[in-house]
């Protein structure tokens, strides 16, 4: 038993040497074996949680039995992590951090107000305290200052530089480590089929897979965002939302000699339901004129286009996600409350296809309208359904128009003649909603 004790000796002035030089001030020396008394400190206003460490042979049931004041016992305390007060702190073989994870440092800089204001809230806009300290859209994980482990994972990102170390699945209510892929790197799920749920999860609950045709795993999940917009969701990389988008962007990039620049970050616009109700009903209208369903095509012939505009602000920069309140910041205005004629000519002066709304099939070409008035490594593009119905083909200009020829919908401007690239033009408010907001490098 003296033997046993012994070789455990080490290991506990191990432990009291880790108390002594990184938490002095605010432990007491416990009592061993001839030791009588110990120094008195200054009382900390909140007490640490503490952990004992037994040596075997210590503490009743071992020895004579009596559990005090014998040789074989040594209690060695180790104060723990004074934030979480749960776990010690993180030591990686050389060093001892300040924290036991990035969560609790995260946190503890967010609890002393080390970390920088929620950006996002220029000209006055506010965040309910309700809701995520990152995204400001989505409702707090009871008990986190997030609303998931995405924005917990996008927060801490923003404090530290480096790889992304072996951490616990993103999938929701799972704990368990990541994957290690065969070149040593960590994937950011445990399994196939959590990295399937974590590729679909519903982008407003971000908890529950999304159901086939929508962004959303419910009608509840759907009108909640809705009766909180206008407003944007950022969509998780990984998410196949995120791909079909940026595979749109990357695939409808057509300028000669430009290369295609990367899709840094996807936002999910939520317009109110009284936007969508105008357009749904403007569909509904077009459809029953062309019965397109019954042709093989989308509901009013639906297509998806690109439109770029002014930026005056960091609306989709990284943690940007509130709209500012300038009324010339045309990506804010658009987004807000979708596109309004009565603005026409204001950027253009013009039109070659008269007085409409203008969007392309062609990302590079949109991409020449979008200009950043404030200083960001981001460019913001916006992809928009629009109601294409029947579409007039032109191949020159007709500056005259202010509604579609008789008997169509929309002008479908085709490249050649005047046009290097190609346009859709609509002459009504309701055929086109914002739909993505997609930042990329400039």
């Amino acid at each position: 038993m003296a033997a046993s004790v012994a070789s455990h000796i080490p290991l506990a002035l191990s432990l009291l040497h880790t108390v002594a030089t990184q938490y002095p001030g605010l432990t007491k020396s416990q009592p061993t074996t001839n030791v009588n008394t110990a120094p008195s400190v200054p009382s900390v206003p909140a007490p640490a949680a503490t952990l004992s460490v037994a040596l075997p042979g210590s503490g009743s049931g071992a020895g004579n039995g009596s559990g005090t004041g014998t040789a074989g016992q040594t209690n060695a305390r180790i104060i723990l992590l004074l934030h979480c007060r749960l776990k010690p702190k993180y030591h990686d073989g050389v060093k001892t951090h300040s924290y036991c994870s990035k969560s609790c440092a995260t946190n503890a800089k967010l609890a002393n107000g080390n970390q920088k204001a929620p950006r996002g809230h220029q000209h006055g806009s506010t965040t309910p305290s309700g809701n995520c300290d990152f995204c400001h859209n989505r409702p707090k994980f009871p008990g986190h200052p997030f609303c998931s482990k995405a924005c917990a994972n996008n927060a801490s990102s923003s404090l530290h530089t480096g790889g992304n170390p072996k951490g616990t699945c993103q999938a929701p209510g799972c704990s368990k480590p990541t994957h290690v892929n065969k070149d040593g790197t960590c994937g950011d799920y445990c399994s196939l089929s959590h990295k399937t749920l974590g590729e679909t999860l519903c982008i407003m609950c971000l908890k529950a897979a999304k159901q086939t045709n929508s962004h959303f795993c419910s009608k509840a999940c759907a009108d909640n965002a809705e009766l909180k917009g206008p407003m944007i969701l950022e969509v998780p990389a990984g998410h196949v939302t995120f791909k079909d988008v940026s595979d749109q962007f990357k695939a409808s990039w057509r300028h000669v000699g430009a290369k295609c620049p990367p899709v840094k970050r996807i936002y999910k616009i939520v317009s109110p339901q009284s936007s969508l109700a105008s357009y749904n009903a403007y569909k509904a209208s077009v459809e029953a004129r062309g019965q397109f369903s019954a042709a093989g095509r989308s509901a009013g012939n639906e297509n998806r286009r690109w439109h770029g505009t002014k930026r005056e602000c960091h609306l989709g920069d990284k943690g940007y996600t509130q709209f500012c309140g300038s009324q010339t910041c045309s990506l804010c205005c658009i987004v807000k409350t979708s596109f309004d004629l009565s603005l026409f000519g204001k950027k253009t002066g013009w039109g070659r296809f008269g007085k409409g709304i203008y969007t392309s099939s062609t990302s590079s070409k949109s991409n020449d309208y979008s200009t950043n008035e404030c200083r960001s490594s981001l460019k913001a593009i916006l992809l928009n359904k629009v109601i294409v119905g029947k579409g007039c083909k032109l191949t020159q200009d007709n500056v005259s128009l202010t509604t579609p020829p008789q008997g169509y919908d929309s002008v479908l401007a085709e490249k050649g003649g005047s046009l290097n690239y190609d346009e859709l033009v609509v002459y009504t408010n309701d055929a086109i909603r914002p739909s993505f907001l997609v930042m990329y490098e400039a």
